[in-house]
């Protein structure tokens, strides 16, 4: 080619690529429609799946309809440069309980009962569990250092039994706001409880139980953990487990320490003051059991549409859902598969809606990924993996946006922001809504730590500014209280129940709602200049800060 040849076609080509981008500026953004939210939602929860447990013949059909689907809009592999799929391990771990065996010695005498007493299971995958050593009370179990909080005062508790409070330290007159007032802080979760008895090296801990302070009753600990418990596997790096996790109703917690000459109600008391110390009981705890032990693997789905500006493009914003549900359980009303058309088809749905759209819409400066999780109704271990195991840097992925269940019953008027008090997230959503005369509806059960409970939280605890985005209580055109009715009706006959299964009459225009905000709402992440943040008070802020930093 001569040169004259040369620079008529780069001149061509740079035509064409602004051409190109301007076409995309001007191009209106892709429709999402009730239609194929409803072929999405009808598929993942219809009998063939057999409810989507991970692990079986259903999950895996549930994670290749997910990648397909991802394909054909043109959205690229999340997982490297060549797959959708992120393997994540799980060991399934139960004890037998005709061996679970709880006795104390020392200072009191006593054989707890299993169910009745205590709830303990194994703190690992392994064939047998123990721990036996001096029980100390240590308060809350909290080192909160933006509390200016430290429950264990440097005390030694290597190879103890931990007895600790459920729930954060109360709010007093003096610190109204210590620890979030009525809102639960992650260090008042049974979660966090365990996570820094094994920091500490203890052998084993019990959770005191009382029903305000857990906000469920007994029976709720006993048919949640006296089953099989799902983990994923330790990595080298991880402190050694604990031997043996549980809970010990308050009853038996007060009875056992009374022997020891010691006041349950005397030891709360102390444990509400900053100057706290661990108190040695002189009880000794001895937990034994034998365990049967599965190892299995599921997969997370993940897509990615990349940005378009040169450096911004190596961040991303994460939209997440998980597609996993129960399987095939106990039968009710003559139905054994638990579809899981709601919880959560509905969210797997609607975000393969949005990830069609990126693909086939203006991109913008940042890049989207799209992260479909396994394992949520484990114990979120499917986001816990990707926590662990970002298939791009944690530091690098500014925010993340969770749905878990949608709106079905038509559009709403407030929406349902988990974390909303945590991070910028909040008041950048609100104020992107408010223009829709949309509002952002307050939790209306703070202290039950709803922000902890679904898959945004497993980002959160890497330090990435997370929300769980659904509808509200509010719906268009239904008088008040009917969108209360219709959630406290779906919790008693369809949640966790084969019940909960595609109906022909969904409205999803609550759905397509949903789906453009959170759309929306990722674009403005993804083109502004700035990213979002943590609030000053804010558990996870500290670990951002230091991952950005370290960029």
């Amino acid at each position: 080619m001569t040169r004259a040849s040369v620079l008529l076609s780069l001149a061509f080509v740079t035509m064409l690529s602004a051409a190109s981008a301007s076409a995309q500026k001007s191009a209106p953004p892709p429709r999402i429609t009730s239609d194929e939210i409803d072929a999405h939602l009808r598929f993942l929860s219809s009998d063939l799946l057999e409810g989507r447990a991970p692990a079986t013949r259903g999950g895996r059909i549930a994670e290749e309809y997910i990648a397909a689907q991802l394909r054909a809009f043109g959205v690229k592999p999340g997982v490297g440069d060549s797959s959708y799929f992120q393997r994540v391990p799980i060991d399934v771990v139960k004890a037998d309980p005709k061996t679970i065996k709880v006795a104390a010695s020392g200072k009191a005498n006593a054989n707890l009962r299993f169910t009745d007493d205590v709830v303990v299971w194994p703190g690992s995958a392994t064939d047998a569990s123990s721990a036996r050593g001096e029980l100390v009370f240590v308060g809350y179990g909290a080192t909160a250092p933006e509390y200016k909080w430290d429950d264990f005062k440097g005390v030694d508790v290597r190879g103890k039994i931990l007895l600790v409070l459920v729930n954060d330290p109360p709010a007093t007159a003096a610190e109204p706001n210590l620890f979030g007032d009525k809102a639960m802080t992650y260090y008042g979760r049974w979660t966090y409880k365990f996570e820094e008895a094994e920091r500490r090296g203890a052998a084993g801990m019990l959770i005191v139980h009382t029903t305000e302070r857990a906000g469920y009753p007994w029976q709720v600990v006993v048919g949640s953990n006296s089953v099989e418990h799902r983990l994923l596997p330790r990595p080298a790096s991880a402190p050694p487990p604990i031997g043996v996790r549980g809970w010990i109703t308050d009853s038996a917690a007060t009875a056992l320490l009374a022997q020891a000459g010691l006041s349950m109600a005397d030891l709360r008391k102390r444990a509400e003051s900053r100057d706290f110390r661990p108190v040695s009981t002189g009880i000794i705890i001895d937990e034994t059991m034998r365990n049967s032990v599965q190892h299995m693997s599921s997969s997370n789905v993940v897509g990615m549409v990349r940005g378009t500006d040169p450096v911004l493009r190596d961040e991303y914003v994460a939209y997440s859902a998980h597609w996993d549900h129960l399987g095939i359980g106990p039968v009710v009303n003559g139905d054994s598969i638990y579809n899981g058309a709601v919880d959560n088809a509905s969210g797997v749905a609607t975000i393969l809606a949005i990830a069609r759209a990126a693909a086939e819409g203006p991109k913008p400066r940042r890049s989207q990924l799209f992260v479909f999780v396994t394992a949520e109704e484990s114990g979120l271990l499917g986001s816990a993996y990707f926590g662990e195991h970002p298939t791009v840097p944690a530091s690098k992925i500014i925010a993340a946006l969770n749905m878990d269940v949608v709106p079905v019953n038509g559009r709403v008027t407030d929406l349902n922001v988990m974390g909303d008090n945590k991070s910028s997230l909040g008041p950048a959503i609100a104020q992107l809504v408010k223009a829709d005369g949309i509002r952002l509806s307050p939790d209306a059960h703070p202290e039950q730590g709803h922000f902890y409970r679904s898959d945004h939280f497993s980002f959160a605890k890497v330090g990435i500014p997370s929300v769980s985005i659904g509808g509200g209580d509010d719906y268009v055109g239904r008088p008040p209280g009917w969108g209360v009715q219709q959630g406290d009706d779906y919790v008693a006959h369809r949640y966790h129940q084969p019940s909960d299964e595609y109906r022909s009459d969904f409205d999803l225009r609550g759905a397509v709602q949903l789906a453009e905000i959170v759309r929306r709402f990722g674009l403005s992440l993804a083109n502004a200049p700035t990213v979002p943040t943590w609030n000053a008070d804010a558990e996870f802020r500290a670990m951002r800060d230091a991952s950005r930093k370290g960029q």
